[in-house]
């Protein structure tokens, strides 16, 4: 990342334990986001407040990053994401997604919400009402395309801190990604170098 690492205190190490314990490695946006554990903590309490209520299954919430993570070129939640996506459909329908391109398979709802988000990150002044009821008309009630909405918006911001402070793609993320998921992110920041143990 562009930022040198904060001081080391209780939270950062908390921070930086979990990690170690959950992957084995300090994930690039755990040290960037250790300069605020305690804006991080709430971003991911805001998002789990947000999924605990919403009618979005994980495969429609993969979906949702997917498509705004190609939209904008974030290579960090496309790899994280799109290991998801592709163990929720198949690696092929994730590298559609990644990419942009007509994946086979998804549901009309599944398709207005890829299509939504990226709507939502490209040019959100330029949604209309039409817009709108085509989310209407694959099935989405008005709370679930707020709901998809908000999501859509926190992955944003936290990718624009990620890859505006220079966070890339952990290698061991990258590595445990299929490779149709690997391939089909070519935009982004490159993938780092391993981590040290």
């Amino acid at each position: 990342m562009f930022l040198s690492e904060p001081a080391s205190n209780e939270a950062t190490s908390a921070l930086f334990a979990r990690d170690l314990a959950d992957d084995g490695y300090v994930g690039n946006l755990t040290r960037l986001w250790a300069w605020r554990p305690d804006v991080f903590h709430a971003f991911l309490n805001a998002r789990t407040l947000l999924t605990e209520k919403a009618a979005l299954s994980l495969r429609e919430r993969a979906l949702l990053v997917c498509a705004t993570a190609a939209s904008v070129g974030d290579s960090y939640c496309a790899l994280a994401w799109g290991t998801t996506l592709a163990a929720e459909t198949d690696p092929a329908t994730a590298a559609a997604v990644l990419q942009r391109t007509k994946a086979e398979g998804l549901t009309a709802r599944e398709e207005a919400l890829v299509a939504w988000a990226g709507q939502v990150a490209r040019a959100p002044n330029a949604i209309t009402v039409a817009d709108v009821n085509q989310l209407r008309g694959a099935g989405m009630t008005d709370s679930e395309i707020f709901d998809s909405t908000v999501f859509i918006a926190f992955r944003l911001a936290f990718s624009t801190v990620n890859d505006a402070l220079g966070a890339r793609p952990d290698q061991p993320l990258a590595a445990a990604a299929p490779a149709m998921v690997r391939e089909a992110v070519t935009y982004g920041r490159s993938v780092s170098e391993p981590p040290a143990r």
